[in-house]
């Protein structure tokens, strides 16, 4: 039977509709980086799926009997709840979001000079690394370098490297990390096997082992389709186990828990909690808060509950798989299996024509703005190569792709048909795409703030 999505539309939101002159306008004005497009100039927002959900009626229903209280609110208790039955970790605290969690918790437990050992450490986690003075090291499996691999968990960390820097580094190891799914690898899942290697691997050399669980329950459900020995266990029961193997986790809730603001950090070693909590409070608000408005813990908290639905989850991988098949037939390769959360267009294998340095991925993404008003990031040389002083490219990317997010039941599958019909006229005529170059860009996060200049195709 075919799937469907489990809820019905009650209340809409209209959607810019723009010229191509409008575009090329409002993308000249944001310096070409698409983190500074406005929103009201953007028909289809695939930009990321992090607080891009739409929440149900159940949520909102929720949100507007929040307790407010200052210190120990009904709705903490309820957020709680749901988390420690979630997680059973025996200390979780709210926060505002994944970065602040990830912060929070890396400098209770990271020093100078330190590794963070992980299968892919994203964006805002390597910085909070690097800003402690620490090295985010990142040692992927094997499968991950071949993007056309069908190979169910691409996610994985590679356990023969984890292991020989585990023991050549010795005390320099300071926590593992493993994001789950793997989003700077293409949106791949991480296997329960490979997690309880993991897990083993750290207590033989006694270093903290912690989960990005940003998105659980997406991870949970592909390991009950592809895994051996899963597949009579629901979604909850695979999260509870992955989240069991770990010694904390940090989670932005923005993800998979449906929820416009949100995050959890939980604990089980009472000193490290300890730690956290006095950093919490001090920089981000009381622990029976976090920074959240009680609105925001009501919403995650259902929010948690919501995702783990097999109905849910079923759609939302049909979902991811139909489009995978649209852009396919688009004529753009994308990294292989589809995951959940987006698709990750191969910029590079379309653009052959743009080197590098003139940043195929950031290309293509502004040329599907351009075309057709659909906003997306690249995940290539612009975010994870190296630049000189003079923002001159040095050392480019192994990969230069597009990252096309799908935010949680927002976009119907017309909006998605629409999508790869103007990703099929790109991809008609690919030589016809301007490459680019950084004008300007902070030596942090620099795909946030960076300015660009586009360079026209040769005629």
């Amino acid at each position: 039977m075919k799937s469907f999505p489990p809820y019905r539309i009650q209340v809409v939101k209209e959607i810019p509709i723009t010229t191509r002159q409008q575009r090329e306008d409002a993308l000249a004005r944001a310096s070409y980086n698409m983190f500074d497009l406005p929103s009201n100039m953007v028909t289809i927002d695939l930009l990321t799926d992090s607080g891009t959900g739409a929440v149900s009626a159940a949520q909102e229903a929720a949100a507007a009997q929040a307790d407010r209280s200052y210190a120990g609110s009904d709705s903490y208790y309820r957020f709680r709840a749901v988390l420690d039955e979630v997680t059973s970790y025996p200390h979780v605290f709210p926060v505002h979001q994944g970065r602040a969690a990830e912060r929070v918790l890396f400098s209770s437990v990271l020093k100078a000079g330190q590794l963070s050992l992980s299968n892919t450490h994203f964006d805002t986690t390597r910085a909070n690394v690097e800003l402690l003075g620490a090295e985010a090291r990142d040692l992927p499996c094997a499968e991950f370098w071949n993007l056309d691999s069908t190979e169910p968990f691409k996610g994985n960390v590679d356990l023969a490297a984890l292991e020989d820097t585990l023991r050549s580094e010795g005390e320099r190891v300071g926590q593992v990390l493993i994001t789950i799914t793997n989003n700077g690898g293409g949106g791949q899942p991480v296997s329960m096997a490979n997690l309880r290697a993991v897990r083993a691997l750290c207590d033989r050399y006694g270093v903290p082992f912690f989960l990005d669980a940003a998105r659980f329950a997406e991870n949970a459900w592909m390991v009950v389709q592809r895994e051996a020995g899963y597949g009579h266990l629901t979604p909850r029961e695979v999260a509870r186990q992955a989240f069991a193997l770990a010694d904390g986790c940090v989670a932005s809730l923005k993800k998979d828990g449906i929820a416009p603001m949100g995050a959890v950090i939980g604990l089980r070693d009472p000193e490290v909690a300890k730690r956290c909590e006095v950093n919490l409070i001090a920089t981000e608000g009381f622990r029976t808060y976090g920074g959240l408005a009680a609105h925001d813990l009501e919403r995650v908290a259902r929010g948690v509950e919501e995702v783990l639905d097999p109905n849910y989850l079923r759609s939302r991988e049909a979902d991811a798989a139909y489009f995978a098949e649209l852009v396919n037939r688009a004529g753009v390769d994308i990294v292989r299996p589809a995951g959940m959360h987006a698709l990750y267009l191969n910029a590079g294998r379309l653009l052959q024509h743009i080197p590098p340095h003139g940043f195929p991925g950031h290309a293509l993404a502004s040329e599907l703005y351009l075309a057709g008003g659909v906003r997306c990031v690249e995940l290539g040389s612009l975010y994870l190569g190296t630049f000189d002083e003079d923002h001159n490219l040095v050392t480019p990317a192994p990969f230069e792709l597009v990252r096309v997010a799908i935010p949680r039941r927002t976009y119907t599958q017309a909006h998605l048909e629409y999508v790869a019909d103007v990703l099929a006229d790109v991809a008609k005529n690919p030589t016809r795409v301007a490459s680019y170059r950084v004008v300007d860009a902070p030596p942090v996060l620099r795909h946030f703030n960076l300015t660009l200049e586009r360079i026209p195709p040769r005629p």
